[in-house]
């Protein structure tokens, strides 16, 4: 299973909210579905989510999308398979596809320092190479404080971004630590830009959207009016919910300010494995454990975190932000991907995702593996 330390959530809700408000369109047997659909339920009722939405692939096929409960709790709508939910940090695992795009295409060397692309950013005491913001060995801090993660300030590009940690000091040698990062990827939202000559949310759409066929993945805009759009939601000191924080995610586009569905999430995870966004060679670089200068190997990949299901190569990337709680899991070998995005924060999703994994495992025992390898 997949560990998390985030906190057990606990808040009486509404009746209403808890109840079940599932599409219909699954390809999973009816008996397979249900024990998944009773299971969300229980999670749900255990940490008092107001509303979910799952998508589900079996065999590299996407075989369920689904919303249980509640997008808006005020107004009792219904959330649905194709709710958009803030992406939060699996935004970074599209930057590192984007980064290694590019990296086929000659156009970004991963061990080349980061200001052969973004001359702007300070030298270091240490070399900072585009590898090492991808694995999370760049030194470069994550949030300060509580200010940095409930920004308001709207930003209209990415450069303007990188004031806000560009002079300050590492947190210790690249690649002798580990240390999760979010401003090395809004580092690598710049480095996609001045490599491809385009913006990063163009390169996005033209690049990894629409070859996934990804048609409602976008900007987390905070001004724009988006069709389907969760409300976010999360806990009171005392336990009851609230509506989340105010947030601009414009600071950190590349690195969580994204907006998508579960459903889209499933087909990104997909044109990856199949080699739709990368020849094989650079997708199996970047599940490869990455290791410190030491030797060691870490948990992280370059943008994918690493783990195991039932003994099974598993690859994953969770968010939490203001309103949402995210998930994607998949394991590569078997096509087997869970997407999961609710609008309660500091939900422990991982362990959510994997038990359901475990449930699809036996589902089609005759798996596509043509495009992935062990």
């Amino acid at each position: 299973m997949i560990r998390t330390t985030r906190r057990r959530l606990l808040v009486t809700l509404p009746l209403a909210s808890r109840v079940l408000a599932a599409a219909p369109g699954s390809a999973l047997p009816a008996a397979r579905q249900q024990d998944i659909e009773k299971f969300i339920a229980s999670e749900m009722s255990r940490y008092n989510v107001p509303g979910i939405s799952a998508a589900l692939a079996v065999g590299g096929e996407l075989v369920s999308s689904n919303g249980f409960g509640f997008a808006d709790v005020e107004n009792n709508v219904p959330a649905k398979g194709l709710t958009v939910y803030r992406t939060a940090s699996i935004a970074k695992v599209m930057t590192a596809v984007a980064v290694m795009q590019l990296a086929e295409a000659g156009k970004i060397d991963l061990d080349a320092p980061v200001q052969r692309y973004v001359p702007a950013f300070p030298v270091k005491p240490w070399p900072v190479t585009v590898r090492h913001l991808l694995c999370h060995q760049s030194g470069i801090r994550h949030y300060r404080n509580q200010q940095e993660i409930d920004s308001t300030r709207h930003f209209t590009d990415i450069p303007a971004t990188l004031k806000a940690f560009a002079n300050d000091g590492l947190i210790g040698e690249p690649g002798t630590l580990v240390r999760y990062s979010t401003y090395a990827y809004v580092l690598l939202g710049a480095v996609i830009e001045a490599a491809s000559s385009m913006r990063y949310m163009q390169y996005l759409r033209d690049k990894i959207f629409a070859p996934a066929g990804m048609e409602r993945t976008r900007q987390d805009h905070h001004y724009s009016l988006v069709p389907n759009r969760a409300h976010g939601y999360s806990l009171s000191a005392g336990g009851q919910l609230q509506n989340s924080a105010l947030a601009d995610t414009s600071n950190k586009v590349s690195g969580g300010g994204l907006l998508s569905t579960a459903e889209d999430l499933v087909r990104f995870a997909l044109a990856f494995r199949r080699g739709a966004l990368l020849r094989q060679a650079y997708v199996d670089m970047m599940l490869l454990p990455a290791r410190l200068k030491d030797g060691r190997k870490t948990n992280f990949g370059l943008g994918w975190k690493l783990t195991s299901v039932d003994g099974r190569k598993a690859i994953w990337h969770d968010g939490g932000q203001q309103g949402v709680s995210t998930m994607l899991l998949m394991l590569p070998h078997e096509g087997i991907v869970v997407s999961l995005m609710c609008n309660l924060e500091r939900v422990p999703l991982p362990d959510t995702a994997a038990r359901i994994a475990h449930m699809l495992e036996d589902v089609h025992p005759q798996h596509d593996t043509s495009r992935v390898r062990q």
